[in-house]
């Protein structure tokens, strides 16, 4: 028997948000280790899923623990931002009544110090997918300080990216995340709930597999596609990934679309493609919080189609 290895962030908020679905396709968009495509089959009994994952240990996994839901899954192997596209180009609008994306690394890869993605790793990979042509290591170790310097400003935020990347410059090459980590701990900000170096190994991950282009792609997809009548949930975790589904989510919701300087309307005043259902981001109870730590950081919000 499989041994199933973790909850997936939201549960309750994600079954929620599809319970009334009963009929049609729902898209999960992150596959990951099937925890959040099981319980959507599980509770929406009539409904097709199609589930997305570029990495192929998750997708290996995954297609065993759904192989009781067969005949009503299909697994693709891919960036979302590319597979999304195919799909929209396949199937009827009208069929699509959900899409879920979970976006940003699975706990399972994070556990899996082989792959790159902890502070603790012997390596220095990050790729979500193995055959990708991008790493870490070619980050750290090949990329111009100019160019450190603006990840580490816009994926990580952190104000001395400067001083950062010049360190990193003087001290390379690095072999391993865990040596990394500890080189650039004393120039790291310093808080309660997160390791010293999360902020530097999020905006290199963000870097090796251009996560905020794969979320805007998806975003652009979806809004091209105009989807009659489906339900978006996306979870993201970090104030990047939020601040563009909001707004992404927001710009949905007008009608206008002219600028705010505009003397009058323009347009047409029919861009409307729904509603925003969250107005602020739905997050984790304590009690998920307590029972699994990086909970804490998910958001997720949701927006209905109705065009």
């Amino acid at each position: 028997m499989q041994n199933i290895p973790h909850i997936p962030v939201l549960y309750r908020e994600v079954i929620k948000a599809f319970e009334d679905i009963n009929e049609g396709i729902i898209i999960d968009c992150t596959m990951g280790y099937g925890g959040h495509s099981s319980m959507i089959l599980e509770k929406n009994p009539n409904v097709q899923l199609i589930a997305i994952d570029q990495d192929q240990t998750a997708i290996d996994f995954s297609t065993k623990r759904l192989e009781k839901y067969a005949p009503r899954v299909s697994i693709r192997k891919g960036r979302f931002s590319q597979i999304i596209k195919e799909i929209l180009q396949e199937i009827d609008p009208k069929q699509i009544k959900g899409i879920l994306a979970d976006i940003g690394v699975s706990s399972l890869q994070l556990d899996q110090k082989e792959r790159g993605f902890s502070y603790e790793s012997d390596t220095l990979d990050m790729r979500m997918d193995k055959d990708a042509p991008l790493n870490a290591s070619q980050v750290v170790n090949e990329y111009a300080k100019p160019e450190l310097e603006k990840i580490l400003l816009e994926y990580g935020e952190l104000r001395n990216y400067k001083k950062i990347a010049d360190t990193i410059v003087q001290n390379r090459p690095f072999y391993s995340a865990k040596e990394l980590s500890e080189t650039l701990k004393s120039h790291m900000p310093r808080g309660k709930k997160i390791h010293p170096a999360t902020l530097l190994m999020q905006a290199i991950r963000i870097e090796v597999n251009d996560e905020l282009g794969e979320l805007k792609s998806l975003l652009a997809s979806i809004e091209s596609a105009k989807l009659p009548e489906a339900k978006i949930a996306i979870i993201s975790f970090h104030s990047l990934e939020d601040r563009i589904v909001k707004q992404e989510f927001i710009k949905w919701s007008k009608s206008c679309i002219c600028p705010p300087e505009a003397f009058r309307c323009t347009c047409g005043n029919n861009h409307q493609l729904g509603k925003v259902i969250s107005k602020k981001p739905i997050m984790a109870k304590e009690d998920e919080i307590k029972e699994n730590v990086r909970s804490r950081s998910a958001k997720m919000r949701l927006f209905q189609m109705d065009i």
